[in-house]
Parts: C-alpha cells; sequence; structure tokens
C-alpha cells in the first residue's frame, strides 16, 4: 500500500512538474501551426508575383513551410524537456549527406533559381552558350531547353548555363549587320563606297540615326577591303543580312568597279 501510495505521489509531482510544459508546449504547437500557415501562404502569394514560373514559386513556398515546421517542432520538443541537439546533428548529417549525393542536381537548381531571379534572356531569346546556340523554348527548374534553326532540341542544365558566358543575341532591340566585301585596287574607291552607302541609306529596314559605317579595314592582298554595318530592328536582322550581300554585290558592279578573286603573280625563271 505504502508503493503504491509513493508511485501515487511521484506521479502527482510529475505531472506538477511537466503538465504546465506539456501543455504550454501543445498551445505553442496548435499557435505556432496557425502562424506558419499564415506565412506560408503570404510568402506563396508573394513568390507566384516575383517569379513567372509557377513551379519553382510553389517549390521555394513549399521548402520555406517546410523548415518553418521544422524549427517549430524542435522547439516544441525543447519545451517538454526532449534534448534537441542529437535531434538537430542528426538532421544537418541527413542534410549533409543528401546534399553530396544530389550535388550535380542542386547546382542545376541553384543555376535555375539565379537565371529566374535575375533573367538573363526568356523565353524567345537567341542564346549562344556553353558551345550551343539556339532559341530559348523552356525554362525549367534544372535544364533550360534550346531550339536550333534545323529543329534540333538542345537541353543545357542549368549550373554550367548560369556560371558560363551568355551571348544573348536579341536581348537588345537593335543589331548591327555586319559584310566585309574587297575591291579592286585600280577602282575607284570612292564611287564604291559611295554605292555601298546608297544601299544603306535606300534599305527601309536601316535605321539611319544609328551611325551606320562604310570604312576601309584593310589593304588586303588581292583587294581593298571594305567594312559595311548597318543597323536594322533586331526582327530584320537575318533578312537583312542575307539580302545585304546581294545588294552591296549588284552595287559596287554597277559603279564599274570589280569584286576581284585572290591573286598571285608567279614569275618564271629560265634554267641556264
Amino acid at each position: 500500500m505504502d508503493a503504491l501510495q509513493d508511485q501515487w505521489l511521484q506521479l502527482e509531482a510529475l505531472i506538477i512538474t511537466y503538465g504546465s510544459q506539456f501543455l504550454m508546449a501543445i498551445v505553442v504547437l496548435i499557435i505556432g501551426l496557425w502562424v506558419i500557415k499564415r506565412i506560408s501562404a503570404l510568402v506563396a502569394k508573394t513568390l507566384l508575383g516575383r517569379f513567372p514560373d509557377e513551379t519553382l514559386a510553389q517549390f521555394l513556398g513549399g521548402a520555406f513551410d517546410t523548415l518553418l515546421k521544422v524549427l517549430l517542432v524542435i522547439s516544441v520538443a525543447s519545451m517538454v524537456g526532449i534534448e534537441t541537439t542529437s535531434f538537430v546533428a542528426i538532421l544537418g548529417a541527413a542534410g549533409l549527406a543528401v546534399g553530396l549525393a544530389l550535388q550535380g542536381s542542386l547546382s542545376n537548381f541553384a543555376g535555375g533559381v539565379m537565371i529566374l531571379i535575375f533573367r538573363p534572356f526568356k523565353v524567345g531569346d537567341y542564346l549562344e552558350a556553353q558551345g550551343l546556340e539556339g532559341v530559348v523554348t523552356d525554362i525549367g527548374i534544372f535544364v533550360t531547353t534550346l531550339e536550333t534553326f534545323d529543329k534540333r532540341t538542345l537541353i543545357i542544365p542549368n549550373g554550367p548555363l548560369a556560371n558560363g558566358n551568355i551571348i544573348n543575341h536579341t536581348a537588345s532591340t537593335v543589331r548591327a549587320v555586319e559584310v566585309a566585301i574587297g575591291v579592286a585596287y585600280n577602282d575607284d574607291l570612292a564611287k564604291a563606297k559611295e554605292a555601298m552607302l546608297e544601299v544603306l541609306k535606300n534599305d527601309p529596314r536601316i535605321l539611319q540615326d544609328q551611325g551606320n559605317v562604310v570604312a576601309v579595314t584593310d589593304l588586303g592582298s588581292s583587294s581593298v577591303d571594305f567594312l559595311v554595318r548597318g543597323f536594322v530592328k533586331t526582327e530584320d536582322y537575318w533578312d537583312f543580312f542575307f539580302d545585304a550581300r546581294v545588294a552591296l554585290k549588284d552595287a559596287v558592279e554597277s559603279a564599274g568597279c570589280t569584286i576581284p578573286f585572290p591573286q598571285r603573280d608567279v614569275h618564271m625563271i629560265a634554267a641556264d
């Protein structure tokens, strides 16, 4: 009887000692879950407005929600007297192991996040990166997809893409088309230059206020080399790129000038 009474007294002491802590922990857990739900909803709404990629916004929102809940559980556990140091150490070790196992994927994910945040390019841009080039058709969390002019699909991991050099050919609304053309040494260079300038002046695609140039760049082995640079809207680049060569050739020849072939002078020495 005395032993039962002693056990009851010990139970009462435990209830008095830990009961209030346990009740407080339950209250904190309930209130914490309610607060986290509201905060997570606000963060998710903010992310959806900040990032055009809905998948990334949902992923980041879910990761933030999970992190808050883990911190809440650790706090509640410490309130009821559970030692949390080893628990945190186990979580840290598990996170390190997962990170090492998925370091390639995590690198691509981080690269995807950086691309979606800083927006160095968008869907529809023409890129040159990682030794590849094409039009961007999709920007995912882990990879970016390009399509070449001959309709091949290129898939580039976001990690190397975000950390490498990127040439965005369509980021600007204006681009310069450059054509190198040679004229014979005995031709009238002033006439040749005027003919090429007329091509730039008369083509409606050329923007006349961008500093178009026709200038001699080199005295080659067979010709006097001109550089023709005309600025066009980005959407007109390829059309003018292909048309310019025909137009310049016709203009130079109409001016009475010639585009010479490579020539060599060969001297024959008679053997004694």
